[in-house]
């Protein structure tokens, strides 16, 4: 998208986002990310005793 200002001319600088802060993590999803985190080794884990056990 082209933006334009008075005379034609091209703007082309971007459009910057309105910032805002981030909020804390919640207990639930300090929780769900722990179990992704174990989930994710346990899967890693197991795919490289598969790999070592089949070569």
């Amino acid at each position: 998208m082209r933006v334009t200002e008075d005379g034609d001319r091209l703007n082309n600088y971007a459009s910057e986002p309105k910032a805002y802060a981030a909020e804390p993590m919640t207990e639930t999803q300090k929780k769900t990310y722990i179990a992704v985190g174990v989930g994710s080794l346990v899967l890693l884990a197991g795919m490289v005793a598969i790999a070592t056990f089949v070569s």
